[in-house]
């Protein structure tokens, strides 16, 4: 059959070249369309006949007796193959909305309902202060020659037995317990029950000619949680577990509508302005809207009276980062830069390069520091389709960008670091465009298109992201 078909095709190709010869070139392109038209259709009938689809041994889809094709891949893998509208937006004014752009290269996750339970998790605590000031005269008895003191902090509950504490603002001793040598460690041997944590001094004072006391500790003083030492037969240790907190937030339906008449497209025109233009400063407008609501939304359910409805709306990321800076904008200088890096980077084992976006009152006050060996600004660098100004500390990386969205939001002097290792998007509905015919529904003489979809942000480590807001009482 397809040999055959071949010879008809051959057949059917020396004719059109005679007609167009003979009749001139018009009918040349008409036939040879003709033919490109049975050429695909035919080898289209033919795949689709011999490829067939069968299951896999796990629940996936095998393509036998034939190629993979469009058609082919749409029915077995319908998420698969990617709408060209949704190629398209990440290419438009990618800049202006770069919370929405973000969270479109890092991938969405389908979600089943409009309503996400997600689960976000953090690390145990590991700095606490002491409470009550501890005199080196109070030891409670002797674990070996090692003199045992309670001291009582902010925090008991972070410490477990076997744990080291490191205090830096306590001088510690060496061997003979006279000199100071490096800051004073202390080991957990046991939290009591009402209260108070147990411990000795690994590199404590001598007293009235006794070595390893705990020396005197003053309240307020940092008590940082160290690495824990265990003995040579421990085989267990204290339990440790960490349980993820589940939270909500509301997936949100973003629409769009453009629509033009048919009188409209087939007017006479000075510029090139067409229905495809439209739709790009229709979608434009949405993702600068997504962007404020990703950011500064509040999440809510509400009931629309006139459409007799409920309206389920989303919780912006703003509200969901664990950590805050404040600064003083009348003295932002250098050392505010290394103090934002500080509290960005540390106590949350995040990346090690996150994302800055600020205001106008913010980015103008990076601009006009001077710069130095100890906080640089680098190159412009490209990532997912924004161009970001580099911003080089002991710390991390920050990529700094601008964004209007927050002068028109009413933060011109904040800002938001974000972490784009842990953030999530959630899609109940996928960008999508979908035509509407509302000339053969009766109402409406145009052309329409509705662009839709239904989303929300989610941080799922809240404490690797931080909001900077300026504040005079900082």
């Amino acid at each position: 059959m397809n040999q055959l078909k071949q010879q008809l095709i051959s057949l059917f190709g020396k004719a059109v070249e005679w007609l167009a010869t003979r009749y001139g070139i018009y009918t040349f392109i008409a036939m040879a369309a003709i033919v490109l038209w049975w050429i695909i259709a035919g080898d289209g009938d033919v795949t689709m006949a011999s490829a067939a689809l069968i299951a896999g041994t796990n629940g996936g889809k095998h393509v036998v007796g034939g190629p993979l094709t469009t058609t082919l891949a749409n029915a077995a893998s319908p998420e698969l193959l990617r709408n060209e509208i949704d190629e398209r937006i990440v290419k438009i004014r990618p800049m202006s909305t770069p919370i929405d752009q973000l969270s479109r290269f890092g991938g969405c996750r389908k979600s089943g309902s409009m309503v996400v339970d997600y689960y976000s998790v953090d690390t145990k605590p590991t700095e606490t202060t002491l409470n009550e000031d501890y005199d080196e005269e109070s030891s409670e008895g002797k674990s070996g020659d090692f003199h045992i003191a309670t001291i009582y902090t902010d925090r008991d509950d972070i410490f477990e037995p076997s744990e080291t504490i490191l205090v830096p603002d306590v001088q510690g001793y060496d061997a003979e317990g006279v000199n100071f040598e490096g800051s004073l460690v202390l080991y957990v041997l046991a939290k009591d029950s009402l209260g108070g944590v147990k411990v000795i001094a690994v590199n404590g004072k001598a007293i009235s000619g006794n070595r390893n006391y705990v020396p005197t500790i003053p309240r307020g003083a940092r008590l940082i949680r160290m690495g824990r030492a265990a003995s040579e037969l421990d085989v267990q240790t204290a339990q440790f577990e960490a349980l993820p907190v589940k939270k909500q937030n509301n997936c949100q339906i973003f629409k769009t509508q453009v629509e033009q008449s048919t009188f409209q497209k087939i007017a006479n025109k000075e510029v090139g302005w067409n229905f495809s233009d439209q739709e790009e400063v229709a979608i434009i407008d949405m993702r600068l809207g997504m962007e404020k609501s990703f950011l500064f939304g509040s999440r809510a359910r509400i009931f629309d009276s006139t459409k007799k409805e409920e309206i389920l709306l989303t919780g912006g990321i703003w509200h969901q980062a664990a950590k805050e800076f404040k600064y003083d904008k009348s003295s932002f200088n250098s050392d505010t830069i290394i103090d934002i890096c500080r509290d960005a980077f540390t106590a949350n084992a995040g990346s090690n390069r996150k994302i800055l976006i600020g205001g106008t009152g913010l980015i103008e006050r990076i601009n006009k520091l001077d710069y130095n060996k100890v906080i640089t600004a680098g190159d412009t660098i490209t990532k997912w389709g924004i161009d970001f100004s580099e911003l080089r500390s002991k710390f991390g990386t920050l990529y700094v960008l601008h964004s209007e969205v927050f002068d028109q939001c009413g933060h011109y002097n904040d800002g938001f670091v974000v972490d784009p290792e842990y953030i999530t998007k959630y899609c109940h509905v996928p960008f999508r465009a979908e035509k509407l015919d509302l000339r053969k529904s009766g109402i409406r003489n145009t052309d329409a298109i509705v662009v839709t979809e239904a989303s929300c942000l989610v941080l799922r480590y809240p404490q690797a992201h931080m909001r900077v807001i300026e504040s005079s009482q900082a």
